[in-house]
């Protein structure tokens, strides 16, 4: 399980477009659906994402973070490398559950220190406005499986 935060190009506030962060949040539910990783938390803000994310058996980090912001870029329809993402991502490998809480309480408060919500609940484009279940984005449960790489 990781905690990534990936960057837009140049920092472009494209998800402020509420259009595009939806069409990120069916690009996330998309390849959760093909089963190619678990989506533990996440937020879109309006120039990056950050996820708690497991990728799937015999799917690599970077491939995951290819699908997303692939998947995102061609359905946007801007598929030219650069112009939708910085290249590359950070990541940090989530070592047990006391990690694994403050990464994701850092996820759920990130639109209210950023001032964008008042309450966690009420930034639609996150893990915390989305009702468990009914996207298919957020699994019932963590599934702290910290024994896979």
């Amino acid at each position: 399980m990781f905690f990534v935060t990936t960057v837009t190009w140049q920092r472009t506030p494209l998800f402020r477009n509420q259009e595009k962060a939806e069409l990120m949040l069916d690009v996330l539910a998309h390849y959760q659906g093909r089963r190619k990783y678990l989506l533990h938390e996440f937020v879109i803000t309006p120039d990056h994402l950050h996820l708690l994310i497991t990728p799937a058996e015999g799917i690599s980090l970077e491939r995951a973070l290819q699908l997303i912001k692939g998947g995102f870029s061609y359905r946007l329809g801007k598929s030219k490398r650069g112009l939708v993402w910085q290249e590359s991502f950070t990541n940090h490998r989530i070592h047990d559950e006391h990690d694994f809480e403050k990464h994701a309480e850092y996820i759920r408060m990130n639109p209210v220190r950023a001032r964008m919500a008042e309450w966690p609940g009420l930034y639609p484009s996150s893990s915390a406005g989305v009702t468990r279940g009914c996207s298919g984005l957020k699994p019932a449960c963590p599934n702290l499986d910290l024994t896979r790489p």
